[in-house]
């Protein structure tokens, strides 16, 4: 019985030698463990700043999208503005410039008319059609282009030919008007054709 006691009594220490170096190791391995647990954090946290990182990139990236897509609907808004207000200042041009033949005819009706006299009933209805078709024009923001004794230039009159100049003044100006030209709204739309004196 003693001789168990004393086998209990090793195995006890045997067994306690055995924990100890058991703990030992465990106690080697547990910084071990602990360090893949804090690369493994780590790894984590890395993962997530790089992620967030690569987020912040795409938010960055709509951001100046979306600032690039407002701006261009602003430029987009304010042209289309513009050229509505362009069409509406001139939306009746092409009808204006096709009336302004009458206008010429009139105005040579008139002058074949100066000498009949002004009780003549021709005469008075040619006049007073030419002057409501003037005041139209007016009322559509067309109007003349002053050109006789004028200055020439290239901008509004059209030279159709050059002729000695009756006197010093009126060299490089207008002598002579052939056709009348118009503006509408400071656009010619028609030129004034002109006789230049040299």
């Amino acid at each position: 019985m003693a001789e168990e006691k004393v086998n209990k009594g090793e195995n006890t220490a045997e067994e306690v030698l055995e924990n100890v170096t058991n703990t030992e190791e465990t106690k080697e391995e547990a910084p071990k463990t602990e360090e893949k647990t804090s690369k493994k954090k780590k790894s984590k946290k890395d993962k997530k700043e790089a992620k967030l990182e690569e987020m912040g990139e795409k938010l960055q990236d709509i951001q100046d999208k979306h600032l690039r897509l407002q701006a261009e609907f602003d430029n987009f808004r304010r042209r289309t503005l513009k050229e509505k207000a362009e069409l509406i200042k001139s939306g009746g041009e092409n009808v204006l410039v096709n009336i302004l033949p009458v206008i010429d005819d009139f105005e040579r009706a008139i002058d074949s008319l100066k000498d009949l006299s002004d009780k003549d009933a021709g005469k008075q209805g040619t006049n007073l059609i030419y002057t409501k078709f003037q005041e139209f024009l007016k009322q559509n923001n067309v109007k003349e282009i002053e050109a006789l004794n004028e200055v020439f230039d290239v901008d509004l009159h059209e030279a159709l030919t050059k002729i000695p100049a009756p006197n010093e003044e009126l060299k490089g100006k207008v002598v002579d008007v052939i056709s009348k030209g118009y503006c509408l709204n400071e656009k010619v739309i028609r030129f004034a054709k002109v006789v230049i004196g040299e």
